[in-house]
């Protein structure tokens, strides 16, 4: 087995009335990509709470965000889809702003390739066991007082 590389990510729970944000890839299968919540690659320098606050703007077309909490570290081995660990900042998000139960976004990767499209809705927290590779390992904090 390679060397694995070391990624730190964000993972956002988007959560309004007991419900998760969450969407699926419109041009995948379920079987290849899941559900997922919005998540992304830190970018150099940029400080977590920030790559949270963009991915969650960038995936769901809402801007609306502030930062509530952060829930933790969780590490996610992605072997052997590829030789890479995600390290996974994991907050909480509160949204100011009215959205519809479900509703289509894209991320335009900054003009670099064609735009990935999304269809974004909510479900039950106590569905998020649904969420693809490990997304939900952190859950559980949402209903803990004072997370990591």
């Amino acid at each position: 087995m390679p060397d694995r590389t070391i990624r730190d990510k964000v993972l956002c729970y988007i959560v309004r009335d007991a419900e998760l944000l969450v969407f699926r890839h419109v041009d995948y299968s379920p079987e290849e990509v899941g559900v997922q919540v919005p998540a992304g690659t830190v970018k150099e320098g940029e400080d977590p709470r920030d790559a949270a606050l963009r991915e969650a703007r960038e995936e769901t077309g809402l801007h609306e965000f502030t930062v509530v909490r952060k829930l933790g570290v969780a590490e996610y081995d992605l072997t052997p889809y590829r030789a890479e660990v995600q390290r996974r900042h994991v907050f909480q998000l509160a949204l100011h702003e009215e959205t519809p139960d479900r509703w289509a976004s894209s991320e335009d990767h900054d003009g670099n390739g064609p735009p990935t499209r999304f269809e974004c809705f909510w479900i039950p927290l106590e569905h998020g066991h649904v969420l693809q590779s490990g997304q939900g390992a952190l859950l559980h904090r949402l209903f803990e007082r004072d997370a990591g």
